[in-house]
C-alpha cells in the first residue's frame, strides 16, 4: 500500500470512528432525554393523583354523598372481585359520617357461591348495625347467579332497561375424554381408597350413582339460593314458574318478574331515591404509587419496545 494509500484509509478509518462517537453521545442523549421523561410523567401523575384524589375524588371531597361500591367481573377468592375487597369496600362505606346511602354497583356474571354468601351475609348485617343508611343495588351490563346473590340482599335493585339479570339457578362443569384416550392408545392408570373418590374423573366413564349424587349436591345449593331471593325479595317476586330456571332477562322483563324495582342509574337513584346526588367511591384500590405506575405501565412498556427496536441494530 502506497503512502497516499495508507493516509486516505487512516483519514477514513478516523472518520469513522468520530461518527461512531458522535451517533453514540447521540444515543446516549436520547436516553437519557427518555429516562428523564419517564421520571417527570411519574412526579407529575402523583402530583396529579394527590389533587383529583384517583378516578373518584374520594380524597378531596367531603359533605354528604352517596357511597358507591363497584362489584365488577367474576366472584372468586383470590380474584379482584372477592368477598373480602367487597367487604372492606362496604364497611367503609357505611363507616363514613357523611354516607347518606350505598349503592352496590354491580356489572358481574356470578361466580362463588361462597363468596357470594359472604357479601350477602355482610350486607345483612350491616343493615341492621346503620339502620338508617340504606343500601340499593344499581345494575349495569350483567347481574346473574352469584351477582343476583349479592344483589338479593340490598333493599332494592335497579337497573338498565338493557341489562342482563337472573340466572337463579347451580352448574357445574366438566368434559370426557373416554373415546379419546382410548383411539390415541393411552391407559388410565388411577389409585383411590373410598369407592367414589374418583368420581367424575374426566378419563373415566360416567357412574350414574355418582352423577346423581352431584345432581343432589347442585339441587340442595340451588334451594339456599332461592332462600336467599325470596328472603330478599318478599313479595315483590312475581308467581311465576321460570325464575328460578336458571333463565336470564332484561332489565324492562325483570321488572315485570319482581327481579328488578325500576330502572335506573347510579347517579339517579343516588339524586332521586337516596337523596345525596354526590358519588363518592369506596371501592378498595391499590395505593396511589401503585395506581400511577399501573396508568403509566403500559405506555412506557410500548415505548421503550419501540426504542428497543430502534436501536436493534446497534446494539451487538
Amino acid at each position: 500500500m502506497s503512502d497516499e494509500n495508507k493516509e486516505q484509509w487512516q483519514m477514513r478509518l478516523i472518520e469513522k470512528v468520530s461518527l461512531a462517537a458522535v451517533e453514540e453521545q447521540r444515543r446516549a442523549r436520547r436516553w437519557g432525554v427518555f429516562f428523564k421523561s419517564l421520571i417527570a410523567i411519574y412526579f407529575f401523575g402523583v402530583l396529579w393523583m394527590a389533587y383529583e384524589g384517583g378516578l373518584d375524588g374520594d380524597v378531596v371531597h367531603t359533605g354528604p354523598h352517596t357511597a358507591v361500591v363497584e362489584l365488577s367481573g367474576e366472584i372468586a377468592e383470590g380474584g379482584e372481585t372477592n368477598a373480602a375487597l367487597v367487604i372492606e369496600g362496604l364497611q367503609a362505606a357505611f363507616k363514613d359520617k357523611d354516607t347518606k346511602g350505598v349503592i352496590l354497583q354491580i356489572n358481574s356474571p356470578g361466580g362463588s357461591p361462597v363468596q357470594a354468601g359472604e357479601i350477602n351475609d355482610e350486607i345483612k348485617k350491616l343493615r341492621t348495625k346503620y339502620p338508617n343508611t340504606p343500601i340499593v343495588s344499581v345494575i349495569t351490563d350483567i347481574c346473574a347467579s352469584g351477582g343476583y346473590y349479592v344483589a338479593a340482599a340490598t333493599q332494592s335493585i335497579y337497573a338498565d332497561k338493557a341489562s342482563l339479570v337472573g340466572s337463579i339457578g347451580v352448574r357445574m362443569d366438566g368434559f370426557g375424554f373416554t373415546s379419546l384416550i382410548e383411539k390415541v392408545g393411552v391407559e388410565r392408570r388411577l389409585l383411590t381408597a373410598g369407592e367414589h373418590k374418583g368420581f367424575l374423573d374426566p378419563f373415566l366413564p360416567v357412574v350414574e350413582v355418582e352423577q346423581e349424587h352431584m345432581r343432589t349436591v347442585l339441587a340442595s345449593v340451588h334451594q339456599q339460593f332461592i332462600r336467599v331471593v325470596k328472603e330478599g325479595r318478599g313479595d315483590r317476586l312475581k308467581d311465576n314458574g321460570q325464575i328460578f330456571t336458571g333463565l336470564i332477562w332484561n332489565g324492562e322483563q325483570s321488572i315485570k318478574m319482581g327481579l328488578i324495582d325500576g330502572l335506573g342509574s347510579s347517579q339517579s337513584v343516588a339524586t332521586e331515591i337516596i337523596g345525596a346526588e354526590r358519588l363518592k367511591n369506596f371501592t378498595p384500590h391499590p395505593d396511589i404509587f401503585e395506581r400511577v405506575s399501573n396508568r403509566i405501565g403500559a405506555s412506557v412498556a410500548s415505548n421503550l419496545g419501540r426504542v428497543l427496536l430502534q436501536q436493534g441494530a446497534t446494539l451487538k
